[in-house]
């Protein structure tokens, strides 16, 4: 099947949250082919450096502070907006997650599209039910980030209205685990059972997910931007294969020589699986299969662990 997608060879693309774990496989893969803005708030210079060696150009811009956004180039094709902050003040990261969203958008009006990178913790804890995206959203990840899925939902709310109020558009894409050969979250599990530590897993298990690699991410963003309309594209956005938390432990743990510790948190965050109908229909299935993506990360981060031939 034939997937539209952006060309985005020559153009001027904005990604923000550029210091990022989702953002920097992004701006290095598209740095080489197109002219890439990096927007962060660069607090230490090595991340401004990394960007340059990219061929990308930093941008230091603080969504905290609306005056910072003249540093945003007004002629712009696309935004990939991925900034995100999760401070556990709701006064501040409501105004940065969500308000910023419509600042930035009212800078950026004129462009193509713009993607922005939401998440699948908008949701309302349904076990091991897939989710779809009209399924009804909550307050999901309170016990980890207090203030995480109500300010992105608000930052959702935001742009569909920005979207729509200056006819931009958009994509809203709900991420589900990415992850890559720059870590993530199994990466951090990873180097829990390396030190010992237990894996606290919710008592509903298995505990559910769909792991996105990098690559199969930065092969889907030009059929994201293609399918945005200003009366806002909403899809989930995750890997193809449903992946528990128990699983990738349990591989990562062959592949370090390490038996992982699991213990039971009613607190802990519980299955976010999702149903990937209308992301397959809109941009195809995802590539990496989730064992070799896991391996190529820790062969990445951390070949010395390896064990296994």
């Amino acid at each position: 099947m034939a997937f539209n997608e952006a060309d985005l060879r020559g153009s001027k693309i904005l990604v923000t949250g550029a210091s990022g774990l989702v953002a920097q496989p992004i701006v290095r893969a598209f740095s080489p082919i197109a002219n890439v803005f990096a927007a962060a708030r660069f607090l230490r210079p090595e991340d401004r450096e990394a960007v340059k060696r990219m061929g990308a150009v930093p941008v230091t811009l603080d969504l905290a502070r609306r005056e910072t956004l003249s540093a945003v180039p007004g002629d712009l094709d696309y935004v990939i907006n991925c900034a995100v902050t999760r401070t556990g003040s709701f006064e501040h990261d409501l105004a940065v997650n969500g308000d910023a969203t419509g600042h930035l958008m009212a800078r950026c009006r004129s462009v193509k599209a713009f993607l922005h990178i939401s998440t699948t913790g908008v949701y309302e804890y349904r076990g091991q039910q897939p989710i779809k995206e009209s399924d009804p959203l909550g307050d999901s990840h309170r016990a980890m980030f207090p203030t995480y899925s109500i300010a992105k939902i608000a930052a959702e709310r935001v742009c569909i209205f920005a979207a729509q109020q200056f006819g931009i558009p958009t994509t809203i894409a709900r991420l589900n685990v990415p992850y890559g050969d720059n870590g993530a979250w199994p990466y951090f599990h990873l180097m829990m059972m390396r030190n010992g530590a237990p894996v606290e897993v919710h008592p509903e298990r298995p505990n559910y997910y769909n792991p996105i690699h990098a690559e199969d991410l930065i092969e889907k963003l030009p059929r994201l931007l293609a399918c945005a309309t200003p009366e806002v594209t909403i899809t989930n956005l995750g890997g193809s294969q449903q992946v528990s938390i128990e699983q990738w432990c349990d591989y990562l743990g062959e592949l370090i020589g390490v038996r992982p510790q699991f213990v039971e948190n009613p607190k802990a965050l519980g299955s976010v699986c999702i149903d990937l109908t209308r992301m397959h229909s809109l941009i195809g299935e995802t590539k990496v299969e989730w064992r070799s993506g896991m391996r190529r990360m820790v062969q990445s981060l951390a070949p010395d662990l390896i064990t296994t031939a």
